[in-house]
């Protein structure tokens, strides 16, 4: 079986190194696995059960709620991603948090990346330019995440040369998440091209016939291509996540310790 790169295997590494107590181990595993706020209930152990810790969705919470979550999911010293975050509120948050934001993928963290440490390099293609905003979430999302990332933008299908030029990175990727709209042809193109995972990202790009990315989602849900498998519209959050799983996944045994 093989394990995870969580923060309950490095809680016990630091153990058996002898940097933490048994007894302050216990107390780190004992802790209130929440808060309970008068509007949320920040989860304080999803690191240990998945390796990551809770990511806010901004989108629908006010300025203050996100920062009444943020200093329950900071007391450690852990960094915090948040997705779907305006302008006005991270200029509002970030009054309290220091914030690291990107206004296109309209994403935020607390803290600095860590270090790559991935198995290899997630790419990121989109069809058009108009992508981008869910090309940056995904591409902020991975590196938050510890994934070297390359993008690549506006090599859709119509106009496959663009896409062709740029072979080396398609066959060299670990993993590659596929942005497109309108009819969503990018995946099936790039998953015929790579000998890895890809990860389909409908968008909501696109005219009337297109119903907001309905169109995209099912083209890509039926791909002729192998290795597909594809998130919901504009979710450039989720594709990055599940490309950090494959992109950590292996290497480890279950004798090993961080």
């Amino acid at each position: 079986m093989q394990m995870k790169n969580t923060e309950l295997y490095r809680v016990l590494g630091q153990v058996a190194q002898g940097q933490l107590s048994p007894e302050e181990a216990a107390l780190l595993l004992k802790k209130e696995p929440f808060t309970a706020l008068e509007h949320s209930m920040p989860d304080h152990h999803r690191a240990l059960r998945q390796g990551a810790g809770e990511v806010i969705f901004g989108q629908g919470k006010s300025a203050a709620q996100i920062t009444d979550i943020l200093a329950q999911l900071t007391m450690d010293g852990a960094p915090v991603l948040i997705t779907r975050l305006s302008p006005e509120k991270a200029e509002e948050v970030g009054r309290r948090f220091p914030l690291n934001y990107s206004p296109e993928g309209k994403i935020a963290s607390t803290g600095s990346f860590p270090e790559p440490d991935g198995n290899g390099r997630i790419v990121i293609a989109t069809g058009g330019t108009s992508d981008m905003p869910v090309a940056e979430e995904a591409a902020f999302t991975a590196e938050f995440l510890g994934n070297q990332v390359t993008r690549l933008y506006d090599v859709g299908v119509a106009g496959l040369h663009r896409l062709l030029s740029r072979l080396d990175h398609i066959m060299t990727a670990q993993v590659i998440i596929a942005i497109a709209g309108m009819e969503g042809a990018l995946a099936s193109v790039v998953a015929g091209l790579a000998d890895c995972p890809v990860i389909a990202v409908p968008t909501s790009v696109g005219y009337g016939a297109s119903f907001g990315g309905l169109s995209a989602l099912l083209s890509m849900l039926n791909s002729c291509a192998s290795g597909v498998s594809v998130v919901n519209i504009d979710n450039g959050f989720g594709a990055a996540y599940q490309a950090s799983l494959i992109n950590h996944s292996g290497g480890k045994n279950e004798n090993s310790l961080p």
